[in-house]
C-alpha cells in the first residue's frame, strides 16, 4: 500500500516530449503483444526518440497511455496522460515499472469500461483495483513514481500490464473477451492495419 504522505498527483506530473511521428499500432494477436518485455537497460538518443513517437502515436490515436509493445518494440516502457478521480491530468514516462497495488481491506475493486488501443473501438466491464502506484525511471533514467485513482490508476495498471504480456481481455470472463472481439470486428473498417497514422481521428469515432 502506498504511503499517505506521497505528492498529489499534480506534483507528480512529468512533461511528455515532443516531436515524435506517429507509429502504426500494434494489434493483440501479434507475439510482441503476449510475452513479457525486455528490460530498458540503455538510456540513449533511440529510447528518447521511441518515446517521443510513443507520445505522438497515443496522442494521434486518442489515448490515456501507450505502452512500447503497442508500437512493436520489446522494451519495458510506456507514457501516459491521464486524469485521475479529481480529474488533475497526469502526465509521464515509465520504464522498468514496478506496480504496488493495496492488500487486505485495503483492497477495493473498481469494475468499469476498459478499452485498449491494440483492439480498437471495443470495451467492456473490467475489475481492478482503485488506486494503484509504480515505480521506475524515465527515458533519461531518472527515478520516477506516479500514484493515482479512478481512471489514472486503471491506466497504471493496463500499461503495466501490458509490459509483462498481459491483455486486459486476460483478465475477463470468456464471454466478455468474445464480446470484445465482436466489438471490434464491426468497427474494423475504422480502424486500418496502419492505424492511426493515415486516416483522419474523429473523436465521434475514437475514443479513449
Amino acid at each position: 500500500m502506498p504511503s499517505t504522505d506521497t505528492p498529489s498527483s499534480a506534483s507528480q506530473s512529468r512533461p511528455l516530449p515532443g516531436g515524435g511521428s506517429v507509429r502504426p499500432i500494434t494489434r493483440w494477436g501479434t507475439p510482441v503483444m503476449h510475452h513479457e518485455l525486455a528490460d530498458v537497460t540503455v538510456f540513449d538518443d533511440e529510447l528518447r526518440t521511441l518515446v517521443a513517437d510513443m507520445v505522438a502515436t497515443m496522442y494521434a490515436a486518442r489515448g490515456v497511455g501507450l505502452a512500447a509493445n503497442q508500437v512493436g518494440v520489446d522494451l519495458k516502457v510506456f507514457v501516459f496522460d491521464c486524469p485521475d478521480d479529481d480529474d488533475v491530468m497526469v502526465t509521464g514516462v515509465v520504464c522498468n515499472p514496478v506496480l504496488v497495488l493495496p492488500e487486505g481491506k485495503d483492497r477495493n475493486l473498481e469494475d468499469a469500461d476498459e478499452g485498449c488501443l491494440s483492439l480498437p473501438g471495443a470495451f467492456t466491464g473490467c475489475a481492478r483495483p482503485d488506486l494503484a502506484r509504480v515505480t521506475g525511471v524515465d527515458e533519461n533514467g531518472e527515478p520516477v513514481a506516479f500514484e493515482g485513482t479512478g481512471l489514472l490508476a486503471r491506466c497504471l495498471q493496463h500499461e503495466t500490464d501490458h509490459l509483462y504480456g498481459t491483455v486486459f481481455g486476460d483478465r475477463v470472463p470468456e464471454r466478455a473477451r468474445k464480446k470484445l472481439y465482436k466489438q471490434h470486428d464491426e468497427l474494423a473498417d475504422n480502424y486500418p492495419d496502419d492505424w492511426p497514422v493515415t486516416i483522419l481521428v474523429d473523436e465521434d469515432v475514437i475514443e479513449r
